[in-house]
């Protein structure tokens, strides 16, 4: 004869179904925002300081650009294209997915748009044949100690951010023109291809970015991920977000609800 069922056990398998039923939903809450909204991302490399320092942590909009299939958490090739589209603007700060791969998160500033020439000479950068405004700045002392020759750059347009140049004959300081960043024509100009993008780091002297064609190049419109919006939480280089110990000395709170753009 089968066990009768007991009333406490009938409410500890409804406590059980009802906790699950609650992991599932929120799962698919956090799913939602994150494909559809808001997604978080930290920075783990020095490529954008001075906008953006190794430490902080920031909210980037997914929909700023509308949706393309890199757009979901996992690999869903159910669309090719963008639906919702919306153009980047120059100066835009963005996350994408590496060009090379379609896997790595990059994030880099719009500099060049769709049929812009572009190069860079002895660290001065040029678009459509006139240099980019800029003006000296006092120097960025970093976490260490050291100093960083910091310019304000105003690209076409108006966007104004501050810039990163240590030096002005780097590898990265003449491109097209050095060994690490000429084109396989042997261009003297970048010429960006429609529907994509040259995309640059504000730390000019160490940031791999368009101006290396064989690791990023031009950035296909469709790779574009999500716009960075505000940092919520910010802490030092040397220290890990789990040790709480370390915060009180750690934490950059000036940093908190900032622009990630400028």
């Amino acid at each position: 004869m089968r066990k009768q069922d007991t009333p406490s056990s009938l409410k500890k398998g409804e406590s059980i179904n009802e906790t699950i039923k609650t992991v599932i939903y929120a799962i698919l809450i956090a799913v939602v925002v994150r494909t559809f909204t808001y997604q978080p991302y930290n920075i783990p490399s020095g490529s954008m300081i001075p906008t953006l320092l190794v430490g902080d942590y920031l909210f980037a909009s997914k929909f700023s650009y509308g949706y393309s299939e890199f757009s979901f958490p996992i690999d869903l090739p159910v669309f090719h294209g963008r639906i919702f589209a919306k153009e980047p603007a120059r100066g835009d700060v963005v996350i994408f997915k590496l060009p090379k791969d379609g896997a790595t998160d990059y994030i880099k500033r719009v500099i060049g748009l769709p049929g812009d020439h572009l190069k860079v000479v002895h660290g001065q950068l040029y678009i459509n044949g006139k240099p980019v405004e800029r003006e000296k700045m006092p120097d960025l002392v970093d976490d260490f100690g050291v100093h960083h020759r910091q310019f304000m750059e105003t690209l076409p347009g108006g966007v104004k951010h501050e810039i990163l140049q240590d030096g002005d004959d780097g590898p990265l300081d003449n491109c097209p023109g050095s060994a690490d960043c000429t084109p396989p024509d042997n261009a003297t100009e970048y010429v960006i291809p429609p529907q994509h993008y040259f995309c640059m780091g504000d730390n000019r002297t160490n940031s791999a970015d368009s101006r290396v064609l064989s690791q990023v190049g031009y950035v296909p419109f469709v790779n574009l991920e999500a716009k960075a919006t505000f940092i919520f939480f910010s802490l030092k280089e040397d220290a890990h977000f789990w040790e709480i110990w370390k915060w009180p000395a750690d934490l950059r709170l000036s940093r908190f609800f900032t622009s990630a753009q400028h």
